[in-house]
Order: structure tokens, then sequence, then C-alpha cells
């Protein structure tokens, strides 16, 4: 029975990374597929669909309360929201909910399916997310699949993460928590450019996460705009606060005037 169950959970296997190949190809129809050279696993069309998703986000859907929040993210990466169901098997009740599960890493059909040997540092080994990305990825975003992976190793250069080592993909984008409050998040793209960013409110991930989560990219390209948007965001209020001030000292009332005893007088 043992060598009869291998070989079947082996074809099982062979089958559904099939399935997914198969998936990729249909909805690509005859259009050749673009390949990052640098990172071959990457499903590049996808990637540039969940980028402009990302951006096109309004400040509404990003300054909300979280849950809500979490699912415009969610739809950006091209991942459904599902709660219901088994971790491996689709759920996406963790992703973009804690310190680690913030990478919207975006692979071809035939890489979904591989497995951490040990090149990633403080992963499990052999930790098959293949069933789980098929069943969570929404295919209209282009072909292959998307996952909420990893981010621990991706302050290194080169990342050294599971999207980069284990998928062999970049990421459409990364959501770090901005210091020193950690009320405020970016979304950032695998260059570590600003893609939006948010100040939700309602039940956020632990204080403690939202930290942790900045710590894991402390020090790398992913870590700028964290750094730096808080500053930027309060050069802006100042710029508003001085046009509405000038504005203000600029209008007159078209209704009414006053001579020099301090009487007011109807305009004509």
């Amino acid at each position: 029975l043992r060598p009869t169950s291998f070989r079947g959970a082996i074809l099982s296997k062979i089958a559904m990374s099939s399935a997914v190949s198969a998936s990729a190809s249909s909805s690509s129809g005859n259009e050749s597929v673009e390949i990052d050279k640098k990172y071959p696993g990457t499903a590049v069309k996808r990637m540039k669909s969940a980028m402009q998703r990302a951006k096109s986000l309004a400040k509404d859907q990003l300054n909300g309360r979280w849950d809500e929040v979490r699912r415009h993210i969610l739809w950006a990466a091209g991942l459904k929201d599902i709660t219901n169901a088994a971790p491996g098997y689709g759920y996406t009740g963790h992703s973009f909910n804690d310190w680690n599960h913030c990478d919207a890493c975006v692979m071809l059909g035939k890489e979904a399916f591989n497995e951490n040997q040990g090149e990633v540092q403080g992963i499990a080994i052999g930790n098959q997310l293949g069933p789980g990305i098929q069943i969570a990825s929404i295919k209209e975003l282009g072909p292959g699949g998307t996952w909420s992976t990893c981010m621990m190793g991706c302050n290194e250069d080169p990342p050294q993460d599971v999207a980069h080592v284990q998928f062999k993909a970049r990421i459409a984008f990364k959501l770090v928590w901005c210091p020193p409050n950690f009320e405020t998040f970016v979304l950032v793209d695998d260059e570590g450019k600003y893609l939006n960013h948010g100040s939700p409110a309602g039940s956020l991930p632990s204080k403690r996460d939202r930290m942790i989560n900045y710590k894991m990219v402390q020090g790398s390209k992913y870590a700028k705009e964290a750094e730096t948007i808080n500053e930027k965001n309060k050069a802006k209020t100042v710029q508003c606060d001085e046009k509405s001030q000038g504005s203000t000292a600029t209008t007159k009332s078209p209704k009414s005037s006053s001579n020099d005893n301090g009487d007011i007088k109807e305009a004509a």
C-alpha cells in the first residue's frame, strides 16, 4: 500500500501542477508570456495589473475600517477574501494581517507548487502552497497566481525571502507599517517605490506585529517610503493650511462694506 500511496500522491501533485499551468495558458490565450530574466518565475502581466490596482485605490478605501481596507488590498493583490477554509487550502485571513505575510507575490503557474528546500531561512521545509494559491487567486488579474508570502529575508540584497527564492518571482507590492506610531502603512513595489498609503481605523494588527513588520525591512530599499511618509504628509498638510489661509485673507465679501466709523453698509 505504501508505494501505491506514494505514487498516487506524486501523480496528484503533477495533475494539480498541470491544472495551474493549463489555467495560465488558457487565460493568456495565444499571446506570448513576458519573462523576467532576473526572476523568471514572475507572472509579469499579473504583477503589472496588481500594481495598477494598488495605485488605483482611493483614500477612502485605505483610510476606513481595517477589515474593509484589507479586503481592498487583497483585491489589488489578486486574492480572494477566504476566511472559512483550512490554512494551505485557500485561507487568506492571515494575509496582510500580521507582521510577516505582507508580500503580494505573483508567480507563473508552473512555479506555484515550488517547495522550500531549506534555501529560505526560518521557513518550514516543504511548505507546499500550490493548492491554496490555485484556490485563492483571482483569475482575471492575469496568468499565474498570487500569494501573500512571508517577507522574512527581504532586507537582504538581493532579497532572500519566499517570493524571490522559493518562487523565483518578484512581488507586486509589499505592505509596510510606518514608524514611529505604526498607524499608517505604505504599499511599495519590488524596487521599494511608492504605490499608495493609508491610515486605517478599527481593529488593526497588534502594535507588536506592526513594529516587527517594519523591523523586517529596516535598512533596506523597502523601508525608505515608510520612514518618510509621515513627514511628507505633514508637509502637504502645512501647504494646504497655508493655501487655505491665503485664500481666506484675500477674499472679500461682495455683500457689504464698512466706513471709517465701522458702520456696515450694504454694497450697491
